[in-house]
């Protein structure tokens, strides 16, 4: 299954003094989308960190629709888009409680090797994974 959810709820520190999340905090959820998204699929990132690869951003598009505010359920949606040489792209989307569209995004991460800092092929369990889903 491309497509994960995670519920978030919008906690104090996250808001300004009218109660709506900051736009930097909406990055956190989208992170926490995507490492569920790999623990859903039976990948944990921190084995993978272990193991000695990392997962690094390189790219990110966030499109602001309507403000979350605080102490609101938020439904986070990650949905895997595609995945070539180093790289994987994920489709994302938040969602508040009355199913209104708050925020979209799209990310492209990059498989790096922690010894090297240098980007390398995903693993075979990855790229098996992937296959299932694609």
């Amino acid at each position: 299954m491309k497509d994960h959810q995670i519920q978030v709820r919008v906690r104090y520190s996250e808001t300004d003094q009218m109660g709506v999340v900051y736009h930097g905090n909406y990055i956190p959820y989208f992170e926490i989308g995507r490492v569920e998204w790999l623990r859903n699929k039976g990948i944990s990132y921190k084995s993978m960190e272990e193991s000695g690869i990392a997962l690094p951003i390189v790219s990110m598009n966030i499109n602001y629709k309507k403000s979350a505010r605080y102490d609101e359920l938020l439904t986070v949606h990650t949905i895997f888009k595609s995945q070539s040489s180093v790289k994987i792209e994920f489709d994302c989307a938040i969602y508040n409680e009355s199913d209104e569209l708050l925020t979209t995004a799209q990310f492209i991460l990059v498989f790096v090797s922690l010894k090297t800092g240098r980007p390398i092929a995903p693993p075979n369990y990855i790229l098996e994974l992937l296959k299932t889903i694609e």
